[in-house]
């Protein structure tokens, strides 16, 4: 990690948020004013993020808004003109805006996985550039914050384009992390890849199945995405898995990627699918006016995950780590098995107490 950044603590910061209208980007905001944090908001919903700010200022806290398409370069540029107005400046910058999209890379029309890439990898891409070139031109260290998933490490079914999106995030991510270490700049470049988690996710997507998008286990609250993204803004991270299901299934996929490849085709294809009729509604062109954070997701939901907890402490050893992962990929691999292992009653009592009795796939 650059050892020229220095990040502030987080009540003396001003934080810029995309996607701040939902999910991740919502519970990430409300928290980062709890904890005394200015916060500049960026959504396509004016009116949400209206709502949103009134709320956060109703709470002794400060906030501004901006609503933009981080697929715009110039929409960009007005979010960082609002911080540069409103506060002289930001410190960490969260690139949180993204579309989902859920069916057979066949079915999925090209211009709409296009659109995607759009939200997905270029506002990241002009969110990311932008704040970097805020924090070298201000001369102080900055914290810059992209969301990628589990599958920016591996590709799930019926998920193709939104997993190409997020390999093509972490490959950014990494190399923009590389260029800035090299020159000396003092920007903090951090990765977050939440495994699947309580959020509109499913219902917000465009669905080309025929059949209604669910979330798989073990599924995990937003909180403890946000925890993670605010404790990096802290405390510059170069990469943080959020969850240990998420884990285990990266590291089942490096011993054993064939393995993982007949569960997704024999296991995660119908665990993505509930049997209701899809619905029309979706956010890929038109963005969602209520401000929610958590989704429909009626399985259990794990409020914490323990391996983010302990690998975010502070002095850990490799050895310790090493164990860490290693429980993870258990675990994530008795997840993925539970349902073809035994009764519910007997899976719960095998499993940790990250996964669930509904085994699905992992975001």
């Amino acid at each position: 990690m650059n050892p020229t950044v220095n990040l502030r603590p987080l009540e003396e910061q001003t934080i810029v948020i995309t996607g701040a209208s939902s999910g991740i980007g919502l519970e990430t905001a409300r928290m980062a004013a709890d904890r005394g944090a200015n916060v500049v908001l960026a959504a396509r919903s004016e009116d949400a993020l209206q709502d949103l700010a009134d709320e956060i200022t109703a709470g002794n806290a400060s906030a501004e808004y901006v609503a933009a398409d981080v697929s715009d370069r110039d929409d960009i540029r007005e979010i960082v003109a609002t911080a540069e107005d409103a506060y002289g400046g930001f410190d960490t910058w969260i690139n949180g805006a993204a579309v989902s999209i859920y069916g057979r890379l066949e079915d999925v029309p090209i211009e709409d996985m296009r659109e995607q890439f759009e939200t997905n990898v270029w506002g990241l891409l002009y969110g990311s550039i932008a704040a970097a070139q805020h924090f070298k031109n201000r001369g102080e260290s900055g914290a810059i914050i992209n969301i990628g998933s589990i599958v920016s490490d591996r590709a799930i079914i019926l998920q193709g384009s939104y997993s190409a999106s997020k390999h093509a995030v972490k490959g950014f991510t990494d190399a923009l992390r590389m260029e800035l270490e090299e020159e000396g700049a003092p920007v903090s470049v951090t990765l977050i890849k939440p495994s699947a988690i309580d959020t509109p996710y499913p219902e917000h997507a465009k669905n080309e199945m025929d059949a209604e998008a669910t979330l798989p286990a073990p599924v995990y609250a937003p909180e403890t995405v946000a925890q993670t993204i605010l404790d990096a803004a802290e405390h510059p991270e170069r990469e943080i898995t959020v969850g240990g299901g998420g884990k285990g299934m990266i590291l089942l996929d490096r011993i054993a990627p064939g393995l993982l490849d007949t569960l997704m085709e024999r296991v995660f294809y119908n665990q993505q699918r509930t049997d209701e009729e899809p619905t029309a509604e979706h956010s890929l062109e038109s963005p969602s006016e209520d401000l929610e954070t958590r989704g429909g997701y009626e399985g259990h939901v794990a409020d914490s995950s323990l391996y983010t907890r302990l690998r975010q402490r502070r002095g850990l050893t490799g050895t310790a780590l090493a164990g860490l992962a290693a429980t993870a990929a258990y675990a994530g691999y008795r997840a993925l098995r539970g349902r073809r292992d035994g009764p519910p009653d007997e899976r719960e009592r095998d499993n940790s107490s990250e996964t669930t009795t509904r085994p699905r796939v992992l975001r």
